[in-house]
């Protein structure tokens, strides 16, 4: 486990290397199941790398290897995945205009090298969440006068943004996040007066389901192995308790064998 950036985000990838040197630990003896429960509850609620750390520091890995390490290089993109939403072309729509009113691009469009919009006492929304793109880099143009825009982005795609604000403003959150190898960045320039530009990443509605659907196996799965884990231990705790009482049983039947044996010698004399 790397300590060189604590405050970066663990992976669900990340968090189950850890939890499988734990189960290890746990089948070799080094835990006990009491130990194994609250580190595997505290793996799966680490949300850095510095949670993470400290779990397995004092855990060797099965063979005497060192503990799992974590790389924070991002492998290349691979094919099919932003290479084949970098389309070229002129793009679907290059402007976007609400007076009093509102507008929407989202959904399936191509996103040209230069989108321009503008909103006057109404509402623009820029989706790019499921676009694609004319270029490795695109600019949207944003002209808000006592109204608002809203640009949304997907994960892994790089934000600049280069507004001026007068009265309004822009926002400023999804700046600086680096982007996936082979993603589009997106430049959000423009000018708001009393006004507001807002600019914020999410996943699209069927990424947010699987992933959903991804942690509800893994905690059904997690809570099938912990019954395992149960169980195995109350059948080895029966097997003692078993083994306890026929040494008993066992022990009861050399004595009274004993004492008949001395009544009969009794007799005999």
């Amino acid at each position: 486990m790397t300590d060189d950036a604590p405050e970066l985000r663990a992976s669900d990838a990340d968090r189950e290397r850890v939890a499988e040197v734990l189960r290890d630990a746990l089948a070799e003896g080094r835990l006990d199941m009491a130990e194994f429960e609250e580190r595997l509850e505290a793996t799966y609620q680490a949300r850095t790398y510095g949670e993470l750390a400290p779990i397995t520091r004092d855990l060797p890995v099965a063979g005497g290897a060192p503990a799992p390490s974590i790389s924070l290089v991002k492998e290349p993109a691979e094919n099919g995945s932003w290479a084949e939403r970098i389309v070229g072309g002129e793009g679907t729509s290059t402007w976007g205009v609400a007076v009093m009113s509102g507008f929407q691009r989202k959904g399936r469009w191509t996103v040209p090298k230069r989108f321009t919009c503008f909103a006057f006492w109404g509402g623009g929304e820029i989706d790019l969440r499921e676009a694609n793109f004319a270029d490795r880099e695109v600019e949207i143009n944003c002209i808000a006068i006592m109204g608002g825009l809203n640009v949304t982005v997907p994960p892994g795609v790089e934000v600049v943004v280069r507004g001026i604000g007068i009265m309004g403003g822009f926002d400023q959150r999804e700046e600086g996040v680096p982007g996936d190898p082979g993603a589009p960045r997106v430049i959000v320039s423009g000018f708001a007066f009393w006004g507001g530009v807002g600019v914020e990443r999410k996943l699209t509605r069927a990424e947010r389901k699987r992933l959903k659907e991804e942690r509800r196996k893994g905690k059904l799965e997690r809570k099938a192995a912990m019954r395992d884990l149960h169980s195995s231990f109350r059948e080895d705790v029966e097997e003692a308790h078993r083994r306890m009482i026929e040494g008993h049983q066992d022990l009861m039947d050399d004595l009274r064998e004993q004492r008949r044996e001395k009544r009969e010698r009794r007799r005999e004399e």
